[in-house]
């Protein structure tokens, strides 16, 4: 089974963060599955709560599907791209807790907001993949 911070492309597992923006679009037009965002909830330790927060959709959108069954173009890229932030994070933090820990503590450089908190839009996931991205490269933040 393929980690949910990867994407399984017919026989190889690819990480998120090493695949082209061509690549996702075509994950987001063919339709994320709800067995694959249960993966990626069991992943990062996130609730349905949480994972409806960040994608900006109700709950139960996300409860109502079932296994192989996929969501809209909108909702797949929105959770394609929570996807890949997680997975660059890990590869940064190099330790999935620490990570989840870090995405739910306030941070200074995003004014006292918690990363998390910023998910729920493409302006607030850019400014936390730019965080992670300063982090990998030692900047202070």
């Amino acid at each position: 089974m393929e980690a949910p911070t990867n994407f399984y492309d017919g026989n190889l597992a690819i990480p998120l963060v090493e695949m082209t923006s061509f690549q996702k679009m075509q994950i987001v037009r063919g339709g994320v599955t709800k067995t694959y965002l249960t993966k990626l909830k069991d992943e990062t330790s996130l609730d349905y709560d949480a994972l409806a927060q960040a994608l900006s959709v109700t709950r139960s959108t996300l409860i109502n599907k079932k296994g192989d069954q996929k969501f809209s173009d909108h909702i797949s890229e929105r959770i394609i791209a929570v996807a890949e932030i997680y997975s660059f994070g890990y590869e940064v933090f190099e330790d999935k807790e620490k990570f989840n820990q870090w995405m739910f503590s306030p941070n200074q450089a995003l004014s006292g907001a918690k990363p998390f908190s910023l998910m729920d839009n493409q302006f607030g996931r850019e400014e936390v993949q730019n965080l992670i991205g300063r982090i990998a490269y030692g900047v202070y933040s």
